[in-house]
């Protein structure tokens, strides 16, 4: 089963953390993720821009229209997020409980609940495995 394990945070938060506390922090992330990596639970880690930089987009006839700021006015906003494949919720509970800052901060977790791979997407009209759906050709 695949979860999104969710970190927030805001700028006041980020500019209290001592710089020289930085290096280390980062090391113990970087520990956490290849942990995980190795295990084949983590899929994937992805730390966000500052709230500042999110941008709304919709379209109006057929265009888009963006809009600086993120959608929600909250003080916190999601930093980062992690994609977890785990055997079991509990397992992807500890793994949660094992982030490096959990101890301090929660971590909100979501099981997903569906998936469309990218891999059975088509790519520019053409099958995942990029070939025409009758192969390749002999002849060149």
């Amino acid at each position: 089963m695949k979860y999104v394990a969710m970190i927030y945070g805001n700028q006041a938060k980020w500019d209290s953390f001592p710089a020289e506390a930085w290096p280390e922090a980062i090391a113990k992330q970087e520990a956490f993720n290849t942990k995980y990596r190795e295990s084949g639970e983590l899929v994937g880690a992805y730390g966000l821009a500052d709230a500042a930089a999110a941008q709304l987009v919709r379209r109006a006839e057929g265009v888009p229209v963006v809009t600086d700021g993120p959608y929600l006015e909250t003080k916190e906003y999601l930093a980062s997020f992690y994609l977890l494949d785990c055997e079991s919720l509990e397992r992807a509970q500890r793994i949660a409980a094992d982030m490096p800052f959990a101890d301090v901060e929660p971590v909100e977790l979501w099981p997903i609940l569906h998936e469309s791979p990218v891999n059975d997407l088509p790519v520019n009209g053409l099958p995942a495995s990029g070939l025409p759906a009758s192969g390749p050709s002999v002849n060149g």
